[in-house]
């Protein structure tokens, strides 16, 4: 009772959510083993492990100290920015600290005293991990939000950059693009790269501070406005070329290229009230693991999956030393609700070199054989590696050897074939007079009447003698006075008047030779 108890514990997780657990202890005919599921863990505010990174040098306000100015009392510039007094400064990691009784504390740049030499500052968040984007990215700027800016990402640690989102209150003349919203995307262009000018329009500084990057906007164009059908948005993830790797990053960078102006232009008689000032950046994830683990854990400085199915290293991304026996493989969302594990095969150890294409988790070794073959093959294979297909099926020439759809059924039609197996093809072996795929028609000359049978007659060539019919080419319809298959008989048997009342000719012939008979034997006796 105790162990169905805790088989039911920890089977739970896996009806209460998606892509939960990674295996699961059963049992089967054939014995206790694992079943394996795709998995990934679960989503994480991602700012809690990342290093942050300002340039260029001096960038940050405070060295040496400078006054600054706000765009609703511009003439008031009171505030000072001094990085030896910890009351005044404004270091790069108040970007992700908690704010205490609502006070916002916030990075700063210096200002705009150069103008007009461009005041340019970029923000590099780092993970030294790749992670998958679960929900909007959102930076929450102080003292108005920039009128130009960029996001860009990496998926190598920082080698190559990508564009992300452009941002601007002109999207034409900033960067030669069209202003256009994520909601007005199409299932075909969820991944395109655009520009807005929703987040970059002055509305004050007590309102509107946010930038977003909509994550959640663009699951939306599959799942549905409220994210309801995520099954539609993991089968696109799987099936839509690079959408997965468009919500994948490893770093990501903020290009602050213009800062906000307080809605009119730059005016050079006070350039100590246009600078950057960000409070809080918001990064919602999960460890991109491949879907070979559910749990993510900060080791040594830097987030590491806890790999399952045979898997190792930072993203679960190769196979154990003793798990080689294919090619590494990413899990897949496909076939809902559990997904395919693609755990990696062992090699090399007890059970020797074991190749089952994912279409068992067991093999076994046959001592006298001195032979490892898998064992349970599903599917519908069969075979030391569950490569060939099962009596009654065959290969789907179109699908890799490890998809679970690559036996199909033959479907021999059980009248017209010979037996319910089929060649390599599809194609089933007939009886006589049949013909098809899967026997189900018949050859001319024949006709169907569970199963196959030969033309009795023909109309065209005329099979039918006497004047007979052919009737669906299954009987001659006869005349009256004939019988038989193609009406050939005469219905006047030999030792009756025929069907007019003249004596046959066979009948009168008869007659004689009996007459002759008589009086030969009356000539004998009276010798």
């Amino acid at each position: 009772m105790l162990y169905l108890v805790a088989l039911l514990l920890h089977c739970l997780p896996l009806a209460m959510g998606q892509y939960d657990i990674c295996k699961s202890w059963v049992t089967t005919d054939d014995g206790p083993s694992w079943e394996f599921y795709a998995c990934q863990p679960k989503a994480m505010r991602m700012k809690d492990y990342v290093t942050v990174r300002v340039d260029p040098a001096g960038i940050t306000c405070g060295d040496p100290p400078e006054r600054f100015c706000t765009h609703e009392n511009p003439y008031l510039c009171s505030d000072e920015c001094d990085a030896s007094n910890p009351d005044l400064a404004h270091p790069p990691k108040l970007m992700f600290d908690s704010e205490d009784e609502g006070l916002a504390t916030y990075w700063q740049s210096v200002t705009w005293r150069r103008y007009p030499e461009p005041l340019l500052a970029n923000i590099t968040l780092s993970w030294n991990k790749s992670i998958e984007l679960t929900d909007d990215i959102v930076i929450t700027f102080e003292y108005g939000r920039p009128t130009i800016m960029m996001l860009e990402k990496s998926l190598d640690n920082g080698r190559t950059w990508h564009p992300y989102q452009y941002y601007a209150d002109d999207c034409m003349e900033a960067f030669s693009m069209p202003a256009r919203r994520v909601r007005d995307l199409s299932t075909t262009s969820a991944n395109r790269v655009l520009c807005t000018e929703e987040y970059s329009r002055w509305a004050g500084s007590k309102k509107e501070k946010t930038v977003r990057f909509e994550v959640r906007d663009r699951f939306a164009i599959f799942a549905g406005p409220d994210l309801k059908n995520m099954d539609n948005l993991y089968t696109r993830l799987e099936s839509a070329k690079g959408l997965k790797d468009f919500f994948t990053v490893t770093d990501l960078r903020m290009r602050l290229l213009r800062p906000a102006l307080g809605g009119t232009y730059v005016q050079r008689e006070n350039l100590y009230k246009y600078f950057y000032a960000v409070s809080n950046i918001e990064v919602t994830g999960r460890c991109k693991c491949n879907l070979h683990a559910n749990l993510c854990t900060f080791k040594e400085g830097s987030l590491q999956c806890e790999c399952e199915h045979n898997t190792t290293g930072q993203d679960c991304g190769k196979c154990k030393k003793n798990f080689r026996s294919r090619s590494w493989r990413a899990g897949s969302y496909l076939p809902l609700p559990n997904g395919s594990p693609n755990a990696c095969a062992a090699a090399g150890s007890a059970f020797g070199n074991c190749e089952c294409y994912g279409h068992s988790h067991r093999c076994s070794y046959i001592d006298f054989l001195n032979v490892v073959t898998c064992v349970s093959c599903k599917h519908n294979t069969r075979g030391q590696h569950c490569q060939h297909c099962r009596l009654g099926f065959y290969r789907n020439s179109s699908a890799e050897l490890d998809d679970e759809n690559v036996c199909i059924e033959c479907n021999c039609n059980q009248i017209g074939s010979m037996h319910d197996r089929c060649n390599e093809t599809g194609y089933c072996e007939c009886k006589e007079g049949a013909t098809g795929p899967k026997c189900d028609d018949c050859l001319p000359n024949y006709y169907w009447r569970q199963g196959c049978f030969p033309n009795v007659c023909d109309d065209e060539l005329l099979l039918c003698q006497n004047g007979g019919t052919c009737y669906q080419n299954q009987r001659c319809v006869c005349p009256v006075g004939f019988k038989g298959v193609l009406c050939q008989q005469s219905r006047c048997e030999a030792d009756k008047k025929d069907c007019d009342g003249a004596p046959s000719t066979h009948s009168s012939l008869r007659t004689l030779l009996l007459g002759a008979l008589a009086l030969q034997l009356r000539g004998w006796v009276d010798l």
